[in-house]
């Protein structure tokens, strides 16, 4: 890479200046420090100050697993150094860790690729507004996509592809500390060392049928030691956050629970599972799924997706009759929804297992990402604001852009090694996300790294 950043200096400057320039706009101008941000501070600021990690309940700090450490300990690094609640110095760092990305994007594009697909990596990296949007709001996502884009590059360097593996052992549990960074910033980080195992896994199978080696190919044995080395570094440093829950909270609990929930929160399983059975895109999360439970329901927001017969919206309206005398979901109510949820199941399970779930991906994938924004999220009512009107149809076209350009991508360099570890991160966090009831599309920001070395390779041109 440095090789190509000398030949290429200004064009490199140019771009790195635009995605610095990009990324201060967000920070200065609409930077976002929303309800999450203020928890993971709550969290960061009794950890640095009281030595324990809890969030603080009615005066009092109370130990909590519902978040994982990551982020709470790089906000505490940040109040440390540069003052308590300073989100300016927080969403600063995350610019300059959004702009590692580039570079990191851009090296797999070259090693995979091309010194030109190089370039295009970059340059649509440095451009995307998604990637610079959230590097303005102070959320987990900066840092879980810059681990992404480390790992995967990591990675294709211990494949030896584009030049033999300097020290590949070093590098292979680089992958997997890699890998761990985004396990402890978000549960879903697993994802990777799924992806990363999984590939290592296939092509240490293959290599065991195949008599003869390729030239540079890792043998049988370097597979075998790349993937315990990523499993260790992946693994290794989750030991002390399960040590503590178990000590802290008597409880296991490797990661963060399901629902982020503390051991003191219900759980509400009927009613995530009767959403299951109908939802299908980002609306209805702000609508109905958020609000639940301490706000107004209000049933007509409700789609003809979530009633079978007359007789389920009877019984569905009533529900939520009494859910809003007090706003409460009480355990009788939490049944009754299982109830509707098992009997929408058993009479279309397809429905529930392929169809929307299936929705549910493409949903994530194509979007308008205004999230972070006022847009309203029914963009195609066209009853919003122009300005926010124009912000979602513009987002939503870039965001297809990306989309078909890696796929064409995908389509030109199927044949190239290595490519297949991309898919394959792709397919399987795709797959998982359609299995959640809350399609939000900051869930498939983690997949860009990817998708964008995909793309690049439409600007590739065979020697």
């Amino acid at each position: 890479m440095r090789e190509l950043l000398e030949r290429n200096a200004r064009f490199f400057l140019f771009w790195a200046l635009v995605a610095l320039g990009l990324r201060l706009l967000f920070v200065f101008r609409f930077p976002g420090v929303v309800d999450d941000s203020r928890l993971y501070a709550d969290i960061a600021k009794n950890w640095l100050h009281h030595g324990a990690y809890g969030i603080t309940n009615s005066g009092k700090i109370m130990p909590t697993l519902s978040r994982l450490p990551g982020y709470p300990a790089f906000l505490a690094f940040v109040f440390a150094i540069s003052g308590v609640d300073n989100f300016r110095a927080v969403l600063l760092i995350q610019a300059l860790f959004d702009l590692a990305t580039c570079f990191l994007v851009a090296d797999s594009a070259r090693r995979l690729l091309s010194d030109r697909a190089a370039k295009a990596a970059f340059a649509l990296t440095a451009v995307c507004p998604f990637l610079a949007n959230y590097a303005g709001a102070a959320l987990t996502e900066p840092l879980e996509v810059f681990f992404t884009a480390l790992a995967l590059d990591l990675a294709v360097r211990g494949f030896g592809i584009g030049g033999p593996a300097r020290r590949p052992l070093v590098i292979w549990l680089g992958c997997g500390l890699s890998i761990s960074g985004a396990i402890l910033l978000r549960p879903d980080g697993g994802i990777l060392l799924a992806a990363v195992g999984g590939y290592i896994l296939w092509h240490f199978l293959r290599s065991l049928r195949t008599a003869t080696f390729n030239p540079g190919a890792p043998t049988p044995h370097a597979l075998f030691l790349a993937g315990v080395l990523v499993a260790v570094g992946s693994l290794v440093p989750l030991i002390p956050w399960t040590l503590r829950n178990l000590h802290t909270l008597h409880r296991f609990q490797p990661l963060a629970p399901r629902y982020a929930n503390d051991s003191d929160e219900p759980l509400m399983p009927g009613f995530n599972r009767w959403v299951k059975t109908w939802t299908a895109d980002y609306v209805s999360v702000e609508e109905i799924y958020w609000n639940v439970p301490g706000d107004e329901i209000e049933i007509r927001r409700l789609p003809a997706r979530a009633f079978d017969s007359r007789q389920q919206q009877e019984a569905t309206t009533e529900i939520f009759a009494e859910y809003n005398r007090d706003h409460d979901l009480s355990p009788e109510l939490d049944a009754r929804l299982a109830a509707l949820a098992a009997q929408r199941i058993h009479d279309a399970p397809l429905r529930y297992y392929v169809w929307l779930p299936a929705i549910r991906i493409a949903d994530m994938w194509l979007r308008p990402r205004t999230e972070l924004t006022s847009a309203d999220p029914r963009w195609w009512e066209f009853n919003d604001d122009r300005r926010f009107v124009a912000i979602s149809l513009g987002f939503g076209l870039i965001n297809l852009v990306y989309v078909v350009m890696g796929l064409c991508g995908l389509v030109r360099g199927r044949e190239i090694f290595g490519i297949g570890l991309f898919v394959l991160f792709l397919t399987i966090r795709s797959l998982f996300l359609g299995t959640l009831e809350n399609p939000e599309p900051r869930y498939t920001l983690e997949c860009y790294p990817a998708l964008i070395v995909l793309a690049s390779a439409c600007f590739h041109r065979p020697e």
